[in-house]
């Protein structure tokens, strides 16, 4: 292990859940209100602010994305990536989870809700909308609240590094056919070029920052890589609030005419994170894994990485688009439904070690 790698993961062990992470459905609600009332009373503005863009990019959007994304890949040592050995029944798990469960169920879910149980009560010209925002919302594994969760259940952190680092190197190359196939499948219209232009600008080009930008902070040591990650969250915080005001604004006409879509929307989100959680738990235990690893497993198979999902969805279907309200839905119900999780995962401590001892 490199000594790096153990200064990483110790850091990751004692990461507390902040201020704004503890109270980001709270922050989120104030942004849907403040959206939806400067939406109101200055439309001319967020229409001039939609129009601004270049080859379908938004580049007021695409500018608050990057100060959102890259402070969290900041986080992300891809030296971990050599204790994937240690752990591999764990990560074998959780990878099976995200990437070849989660994306799948969260489009089955999305078909039987959306367009079949909930369709009455939704706009019919948003339906396939919808769903695409609930597939690009599952179809990437959260980066940087994992971190949070693990400490709160008393996870491995190497462990937790390690599957972070797999699931972002994976996600550079596998996010793009996953959700052209499912957006396929969904018999909703894919636009590639856009899908790949928002892999390469929210994916790959924040992941190469990001590592340069550590390695020249790194160069100074791990004490003012610390501070300056301290002065940095703030922007990406700030960026993650900006962007949820310019989608309510955009998004207040449709919220106002029918606010039970965002409850409704929720539905699929709920049930696909607390079963892709369990499946992981359980699986864990089925082959042995010890309960430090199991529980950040289970948090990082049910979790999102919900700034991407926006990202890409503004990018590919718009700001007035259900794809785009889809995704926030998740950002909305985030944190209390993981905490709950994380919950009953340390509930059960006694019931998965006498499990994994038999």
């Amino acid at each position: 292990m490199s000594v790096q790698c153990e200064v990483t993961g110790k850091r990751a062990a004692g990461a507390p859940l902040g201020f704004f992470e503890r109270y980001l459905t709270a922050w989120v609600a104030l942004c849907i209100v403040v959206g939806i009332v400067f939406g109101q009373a200055l439309p001319g503005v967020f229409k001039t602010i939609g129009a601004i863009e270049i080859a379908k990019v938004n580049l007021p959007v695409g500018l608050l994305i990057w100060v959102m994304i890259i402070p969290m890949l900041l986080k992300i040592d891809f030296g971990a990536l050599s204790q994937v050995r240690a752990h591999v029944k764990g990560i074998g798990v959780t990878l099976f989870v995200n990437w070849l469960v989660k994306p799948f169920s969260m489009a089955l879910l999305g078909w039987i809700f959306v367009r079949h149980l909930f369709a009455p009560m939704l706009p019919a010209a948003q339906i396939d909308s919808y769903i695409a925002g609930l597939i690009l919302l599952a179809a990437a594994p959260c980066t940087a609240m994992v971190f949070v969760w693990s400490r709160l259940t008393n996870g491995d952190p190497y462990f937790t590094l390690s599957q972070v680092a797999v699931n972002d190197l994976i996600m550079v190359f596998a996010f793009a056919p996953v959700v052209g196939l499912l957006l396929g499948v969904s018999s909703i219209t894919v636009p590639w070029d856009t899908l790949i232009t928002s892999v390469i600008l929210y994916i790959v080009i924040p992941v190469l920052i990001a590592q340069a930008l550590r390695r020249v902070l790194l160069t100074k040591g791990q004490t003012a890589f610390d501070a300056a990650m301290t002065k940095i969250q703030p922007w990406s915080i700030a960026a993650l609030l900006l962007t949820l005001v310019l989608l309510f604004a955009f998004q207040g006409d449709a919220i106002i005419k029918q606010p039970l879509v965002i409850a409704l929307l929720a539905v699929p989100i709920l049930i696909q994170v607390f079963f892709n959680s369990a499946l992981a738990y359980w699986l864990n235990r089925k082959v042995g894994e010890k309960h430090s690893v199991a529980c950040p497993s289970a948090l990082i198979g049910a979790s999102n990485f919900f700034e991407l999902a926006v990202a890409a969805a503004i990018s590919l279907f718009g700001f007035e688009s259900g794809a785009a309200l889809a995704t926030v839905v998740g950002v909305l119900i985030e944190v209390p439904v993981m905490l709950l999780v994380v919950k009953i995962v340390n509930a059960t401590r006694p019931w998965y070690e006498a499990g994994s001892r038999a």
